[in-house]
């Protein structure tokens, strides 16, 4: 089983990115189990998406303590409080303008930042970085498919289903190892 947090602040999509990977996931055939934190109910107070796959049924029904995997929207909320539910070895996918080695000094986490706005602004989608981290944490984490994430992606989008499929085209191959 594979567990994954995704962080944000309310109104950046954390929420939404977590049912496109859940529901791209659940089309690759794995059972999965998703749920969702908020913190205040408004615009720019933490939320979280938390996201459990596997190719068997899922019987855990508790908040993930060890993830696997992370990502996370804001990179100021990247500290000691989200950490500490990442397992010692955690991929963490982070929105960020920092390179990489300005967060060495947060331990043994392979932590990829990636330029979601950039990316975001490149395809005329604003600051709507859903699409572009998708597409980034799809190639880190070396699943799910991008193109199930991309037709899920473009489905799913209420607007602009060919920026948001490019987007995540984008930051999937700027990340892609």
């Amino acid at each position: 089983m594979q567990e994954i947090i995704i962080l944000g602040r309310g109104g950046q999509g954390a929420q939404t990115a977590g049912n496109l990977l859940a529901q791209t996931f659940f089309s690759q055939g794995y059972f999965v189990q998703t749920f969702a934190t908020y913190g205040g109910a408004r615009r720019g107070t933490p939320v979280s998406a938390s996201l459990r796959i596997d190719d068997r049924p899922i019987r855990l029904r508790c908040n993930i303590e060890s993830a696997d995997a992370m990502l996370c929207f804001d990179d100021s909320l990247l500290d000691g409080n989200f950490l500490r539910f990442a397992s010692s070895n955690a991929l963490i996918v982070v929105n960020s303008t920092r390179p990489t080695e300005d967060f060495s000094e947060m331990g043994e986490y392979r932590i990829i930042p990636v330029d979601g706005v950039a990316i975001a602004r490149d395809n005329h989608m604003g600051k709507v970085v859903n699409s572009a981290l998708l597409g980034a944490f799809a190639a880190t984490f070396a699943q799910p498919d991008i193109d199930t994430l991309c037709r899920v992606v473009e489905v799913s989008a209420p607007v602009k289903k060919e920026n948001n499929v490019a987007s995540c085209r984008q930051g999937y191959l700027q990340t892609h190892t």
